[in-house]
């Protein structure tokens, strides 16, 4: 049972904007420490990038030749997931297949710096690689196996919602805000509207984070700050039935279309990747969505012989500017303090990936509490949560 000890509250109140995964795992964070929360989300929970990513639980395998921190890190939050949301998470492994010359070139190095960041891939044969998951294509040359899984991108988060909510934070979808209230260099409110109120509410508070994602740069602009961020969209497409249990990936640099997650009934192949100044209204490209079955054929064959099911796109806020296509852009994450810029008692989280949102939050609590003078320690790797079917429970009269 989730029955954790609350330590005494602290009279900070924070003000938490965005209600995707980073944000649910913050609002966790901050209440198990104490703090009075408040969280807004201006559509449904998790209507942003959260609930249309891949799904996929990263072992960090992906990143690992081009950055071992994050890849390390990586590893670690899939243990620790694993442990406190189960429910949520598949953890079937993953097979990274070489299809050419080079891509078979490319194992040893891959292999190498999977082990230097702690993440046990190993070399088999394809012919056990294809015992595994017989829709792989046969023709591959190299297979590797990693610890790779998928979580539901709309259950994990909830698991976390509904562990802050039972610890006190208030969490309010449909409230969007919509300014940014500041004396004396000092954030003192957020004006908040409420769907279908014409009137704005002032929420008083000692602290503001913005887990906005894609959205930083606009929410940072009610503040009157210029917030780094890149948001880049990329196109998934899912097919009917499970093409794999396991994760299927190109054995490769990080590229458009090299990934198969399989999620409940369906399998989604992504992703590609481009700059848009505004995360608002994105829409997959035609172009995209015949490359990335092209692409999933390659990998699995037969994958676009299966009916359609969806074709969306998501964007993702990669920390930092860019006149590329984002690739270059580090998917590590930072908490920007705004103190510097004039606006002390807020700060921006942006950067990361969905597999470690409990360690963005980690980091961005531990924030809040050197701002706010409390010595509190994070505990989130401590309990499991409760279920995601306990929102329901929690948020119904």
């Amino acid at each position: 049972m989730f029955d954790p000890t609350i330590p005494t509250r602290h009279p900070g109140r924070v003000c938490i904007i965005g209600g995707g995964g980073t944000g649910a795992a913050l609002a966790y964070d901050l209440a198990l420490r104490g703090f009075s929360v408040t969280l807004l989300e201006k559509g449904e929970l998790t209507s942003g990038t959260t609930g249309r990513h891949h799904g996929q639980l990263h072992s960090g395998a992906r990143y690992a030749v081009g950055d071992r921190a994050i890849a390390r890190e990586c590893m670690e939050e899939t243990l620790v997931l694993r442990r406190i949301v189960p429910d949520a998470i598949e953890y079937n492994g993953g097979v990274f297949a070489a299809l050419s010359d080079d891509e078979a070139d490319y194992a040893p190095a891959f292999i190498e710096a999977c082990q230097e960041a702690g993440i046990p891939a190993r070399e088999v044969p394809v012919a056990e690689a294809c015992s595994w998951e017989p829709a792989l294509n046969p023709a591959a040359t190299r297979t590797v196996w990693v610890p790779d899984g998928s979580f539901d991108a709309f259950r994990l988060p909830l698991s976390f919602f509904a562990a802050a909510k039972r610890l006190g934070a208030e969490i309010r979808p449909f409230a969007e805000a919509v300014g940014v209230e500041a004396s004396g260099g000092h954030v003192r409110a957020v004006l908040v509207r409420q769907a279908g109120s014409i009137r704005d509410e002032r929420i008083e508070c000692d602290y503001v984070v913005s887990a906005t994602g894609a959205w930083a740069g606009v929410v940072g602009k009610l503040a009157g700050l210029d917030v780094p961020v890149t948001p880049a969209p990329g196109t998934m497409v899912a097919v009917r039935g499970r093409v794999s249990d396991m994760v299927i990936s190109r054995l490769a640099p990080p590229g458009d279309g090299d990934i198969i997650v399989s999620q409940r009934g369906l399998s989604i192949i992504g992703t590609t990747q481009r700059i848009v100044d505004n995360p608002d209204g994105i829409l997959p490209v035609d172009e995209d969505v015949a490359f990335m079955l092209a692409r999933a054929d390659e990998l699995a064959p037969g994958f676009s012989s299966r009916a359609v099911h969806a074709v969306w796109a998501a964007a993702r806020p990669l920390a930092g500017r860019t006149s590329g296509d984002g690739r270059n852009i580090s998917r590590d994450f930072m908490v920007l303090d705004h103190a510097p810029e004039g606006v002390a008692g807020m700060a921006t989280l942006i950067g990361g990936k969905a597999t470690v949102l409990r360690a963005m939050a980690e980091k961005a609590a531990d924030h809040v509490c050197r701002a706010l003078g409390v010595l509190e320690p994070c505990r989130t790797r401590d309990f499991v949560l409760p279920s995601w079917r306990d929102w329901y429970a929690e948020v119904l009269p």
